[in-house]
């Protein structure tokens, strides 16, 4: 596209009252003023005309950023031709879950080349899009605009902070050392045997083997490990109250950072691990994976789930989770309630799991509601607000102890707990074998 600049703007605007005089003084050379703004656009045209030609753009975005990050996307512009500006005006448009700085900058060429680089920051979660570049510049006179536009149709994964993850993870092992040694989370505790070591002092009696020991003249003792390849499927409700915020973060992103750190966990200790999520209709069905180098291919998957306003229809989720699930598994329920009518829906569809498999719910306490119900009423409206969210805390409890009479394991911590207590619940479980 070649449009003028304002230089060209102003000499073709100095034709008019000559023309206009010409016009009142002698007609016949009113066509003076005219011809004059036909030449300035001519020179205009040229301008454009041999300048920054076989322009070509390479991109370099990032494949994937988490919330919290910063990062950097640049752009190489590559003039082939003759006629290299000195500089080019670049600007990006992009998707409102990234921002970047500068939004609008200048890129002095040098040797043919340019590099235009703008740091990006993360707004929230989901999928960062990089829609245009838009790139122009001047000819020579200064007379003409040259514009290109690139367009990029990117889109990135925008996902929890994993090293944060891996970070929690990593502690979560170290935790659990016995005597000394760092030991692997899925040894020591299990049902399954693993191998015969010698008996320490402070290892339990039971685990002794007399037969293996009389045989080699030393105490041993059985070792066991929890059983691996065992499956593990998170059911996610994306639908509207898990989009709603607590504590000042969604509710969704709360159980997305505790869904990957479990996630990590599974498949480093061996067991297939699956993601199943759904509001008014299921909207990911990951089917399980097995291995540490899944564990990617996951937070890929979490990463396109966005939130919605969609009420959940827990029949339809739950009931094809169910018929998705070829071998008894632990499936974890990350969903939300507001009272016991709302919930009577989701207690009968996890009832029905219950016939089949193991469930673990993890339950979002709602801090804004406790306190309101804490909080020392100063007007009646004080006082109304704490009886309504003290009558909402209560029917909490009422769903809470329904879920545990009907067999499940409520995971009720506090928010910045839920990662950890869920991964206790979970070896829990392979340690007595619930499973």
């Amino acid at each position: 596209m070649i449009y003028p600049t304002g230089r060209t703007v102003m000499l073709a605007a100095l034709g008019i009252p000559v023309a206009l005089l010409l016009a009142v003084m002698a007609p016949k050379l009113w066509l003076v003023g005219a011809a004059w703004i036909v030449f300035v656009g001519g020179l205009m045209l040229l301008d454009a005309l041999f300048t920054g030609r076989g322009l070509t753009i390479e991109p370099s975005l990032p494949n994937g950023m988490a919330v919290g990050q910063t990062g950097n996307a640049s752009f190489l512009f590559r003039f082939n031709g003759g006629g290299v500006p000195k500089d080019i005006e670049v600007a990006l448009d992009i998707g409102p879950r990234l921002s970047i700085s500068p939004h609008r900058q200048n890129v002095a060429v040098t040797a043919n080349k340019g590099v235009a680089k703008f740091a990006l920051e993360v707004q929230r979660r989901g999928e960062g899009r990089f829609e245009r570049l838009w790139a122009r510049w001047q000819g020579p006179l200064g007379l003409a605009w040259t514009q290109r536009s690139e367009k990029l149709d990117r889109a990135i994964p925008i996902v929890p902070n994993i090293q944060d993850v891996k970070d929690e993870a990593t502690r979560l092992f170290r935790r659990d050392a016995t005597m000394g040694a760092h030991m692997q989370l899925n040894a020591a505790e299990g049902w399954e045997f693993h191998a015969l070591r010698s008996f320490q002092s402070g290892m339990d009696r039971r685990t002794i083997d007399w037969k293996q020991s009389a045989r080699h003249g030393t105490l041993l003792a059985k070792e066991f490990q929890a059983e691996q390849n065992q499956h593990i499927v998170m059911a996610l409700d994306t639908g509207r109250l898990m989009s709603e915020p607590v504590a000042g973060q969604p509710r969704l992103d709360r159980a997305l950072q505790a869904i990957l750190l479990l996630a990590y966990v599974g498949l480093k200790i061996g067991d297939r691990v699956g993601l199943f999520a759904f509001d008014e209709k299921p909207r990911l069905r990951s089917g399980t994976v097995a291995g540490p180098a899944a564990f990617e291919q996951l937070q890929r998957q979490a990463a396109r789930l966005d939130y919605s306003t969609a009420e959940t229809n827990f029949t339809l989720g739950l009931t094809q989770l169910a018929a998705d699930l070829e071998h008894r598994s632990i499936v974890v329920v990350f969903t939300d309630f507001v009272d016991t009518t709302s919930a009577e829906l989701m207690l009968d569809n996890v009832g029905r799991l219950l016939q089949r498999h193991l469930v673990l719910f993890v339950l979002f306490r709602d801090v804004e509601l406790e306190e309101l119900a804490r909080a020392k009423p100063e007007t009646a409206e004080d006082v109304s607000r704490a009886v309504v969210a003290d009558t909402l805390l209560r029917e909490r409890e009422i769903v809470t102890a329904k879920l545990r009479r009907l067999g499940v394991h409520v995971i009720d911590v506090p928010l910045q707990q839920i990662g950890l207590g869920l991964i206790d619940s979970y070896l829990a479980a392979k340690r007595l074998d619930r499973l």
